[in-house]
């Protein structure tokens, strides 16, 4: 995985390069760098789970069309507990505090905070491999247990969002 430092840092100019010897500059340039890859991590894990909530939005469009309306609601529930996750990642305050705000995250919580985005990243797999076991079940006997398996994988995300955030309030 690509540290987002870099990819923030890999683009610096002549300009950005000249005002790291700025004394006093360095520290609030690195926070607002932290600051943008911290948004860019989030969006990213935001949209890998964006892409599978969507396509539950299509399964549930399917069992509409086809008249079979006795998991849906199930299936929603699902749906709202990732949907609420990708809200909370999209809608979290930008980046980790500067030097006087109330909360400030060292070097080592920042890894920690990263090991949990990696894991948010991992954890998207999951929910795609049990979106594709949903699709895969669709009128078939194993339907309830990938339901519970998709409620299952969607609650961890939010646990594990849980976590990430417990790092920064520590």
């Amino acid at each position: 995985m690509i540290d987002p430092m870099e990819k923030i840092t890999e683009g610096k100019d002549l300009i950005g390069r000249i005002q790291n010897f700025v004394s006093g500059f360095l520290g609030y340039y690195d926070r607002d760098r932290r600051r943008e890859a911290d948004k860019i991590l989030r969006e990213a894990i935001a949209a890998r789970y964006e892409t599978e909530w969507s396509r539950i939005s299509d399964i549930q469009a399917s069992l509409v069309s086809a008249k079979q309306l006795e998991h849906l609601d199930e299936i929603e529930s699902s749906a709202i507990k990732l949907r609420t996750f990708i809200d909370r990642v999209r809608g979290a305050p930008r980046g980790y505090a500067g030097f006087f705000d109330a909360v400030r995250i060292k070097k080592d919580e920042l890894q920690q905070i990263y090991a949990y985005d990696l894991t948010l990243l991992e954890n998207g797999e999951r929910v795609r491999a049990a979106v594709d076991q949903l699709a895969n079940s669709l009128g078939k006997d194993g339907l309830s247990d990938a339901i519970h398996n998709l409620s299952e994988v969607a609650q961890e995300a939010g646990r594990l969002y849980d976590g990430r955030a417990e790092v920064i309030l520590r």
